[in-house]
């Protein structure tokens, strides 16, 4: 279960052991979020999925009921233009078949969850799937709950539960690890600056300054 490895540097996070599930940011969700700003979580949900991408970290995006509560928002979508979302009744996401097959073919036991909303579509996955041993992460930033109350709630509900609440930022950065791991770092500088708020403002800054020549370079 989730308990059982919740210090070391076994308890953080790889890119190799992660899989990344995104759920139901969908416009009906977004249209009762009111935990957080709107606009700051869909940043940060976009954030996390092209994290994902730079480090090859599978991810499954699912929906519920898209037919009435809309599609995937088209942020989200972009990064993965080829991957239709798993379209489900299910309010647990867990109980569809076809969800948890997608999980459990990546053979990842480090289950990263992100959605809409944080009390009902995000509590209920991340509390099984940490009852049937995966060590589960929920990315607070990233989802968001009707009230501040009910996100809140389901954050210590689901910490109880074993669940590791975690910022998008940090989960980039425990999958980066080390600057030195070029292959991935212009991609995370990438991401740090589109969505990276006063962070990525001062990265892009700094990169300025590397490139403006000073007066004994003129």
């Amino acid at each position: 279960m989730s308990t059982e490895n919740k210090a070391g540097l076994g308890a953080l996070l790889t890119p190799e052991e992660s899989v990344l599930a995104l759920i139901d940011h969908q416009p009906f969700q977004v249209a009762n979020l009111h935990s957080h700003e709107p606009t700051m979580v869909i940043n940060n949900a976009v954030g996390l999925a092209k994290a994902a991408k730079v480090f090859d970290v599978p991810t499954i995006l699912t929906t519920v009921l898209e037919e009435r509560g809309g599609l995937l928002l088209q942020g989200l979508q972009d990064v993965f233009p080829e991957q239709k979302p798993i379209n489900r009744t299910f309010i647990n996401t867990w109980q569809d078949e076809r969800v948890v097959n997608a999980v459990k073919a990546t053979g990842r036991k480090k289950l990263i969850i992100a959605g809409l909303w944080t009390e009902i579509c995000v509590a209920m996955p991340a509390i099984q799937a940490a009852g049937e041993g995966f060590e589960v992460f929920v990315v607070t930033d990233a989802s968001g709950g009707v009230s501040k109350e009910a996100h809140d709630m389901a954050v210590q509900r689901m910490i109880q539960a074993g669940v590791v609440p975690i910022t998008w930022m940090a989960v980039m950065g425990e999958w980066q690890r080390d600057w030195a791991r070029e292959k991935t770092v212009q991609g995370a500088a990438e991401v740090q600056a589109q969505h990276g708020g006063a962070s990525g403002v001062a990265f892009t800054w700094e990169m300025q300054l590397l490139a403006t020549p000073t007066e004994n370079q003129a």
